[in-house]
């Protein structure tokens, strides 16, 4: 697609596509609803979220906005740090970031996360976003679990 304020996108995958690789469209809602459609998909023990990007996600340089790809990857990061907590909340505390390189418009960013140590409330994590196995972003970060009403914590 070329034209006044329009940038080139790669070969779009059609989300036929991505439901034949398993993977699952989320329509969730806040933020990160406005933020995707995100896609989940089991990969054995873990879990790999991505967004599908396009001309939406872009910001003017014509490749999708570094905020696109932290809120992708800090969702990731939290729901793997919430599963691996018995489902616990979990908020960022930290997260430093290293952008490696661009995502365009058409392509699939692919966010994984793994748990490096828990101690106590404090969850350190590492995790990355690719496309096509290539790290546009890669980071660490510590979560903590909060405590709910009910008190809830470890």
């Amino acid at each position: 697609m070329e034209g006044p304020g329009r940038f080139a996108m790669e070969r779009c995958m059609p989300p036929e596509e991505l439901v034949q690789q398993n993977w699952k469209r989320r329509d969730l809602p806040g933020f990160m609803g406005r933020a995707g459609p995100l896609w989940t998909r089991r990969e054995g023990d873990a879990w790999a979220y991505a967004i599908l990007a396009d001309e939406a996600h872009l910001n003017p340089a014509g490749v999708v906005h570094g905020g696109a790809l932290l809120t992708l990857l800090d969702h990731a990061i939290s729901s793997v740090a919430w599963e691996a907590c018995g489902r616990l909340p979990c908020m960022t505390l930290q997260l430093d970031t290293h952008f490696i390189g661009p995502v365009r418009a058409g392509q699939l960013a692919q966010a994984r996360a793994q748990v490096v140590r828990r101690t106590g409330t404090l969850v350190f994590m590492q995790g990355d976003v690719s496309v096509d196995g290539r790290t546009a972003l890669a980071a660490q970060a510590l979560m903590k679990v909060v405590r709910t009403p009910r008190g809830d914590a470890p």
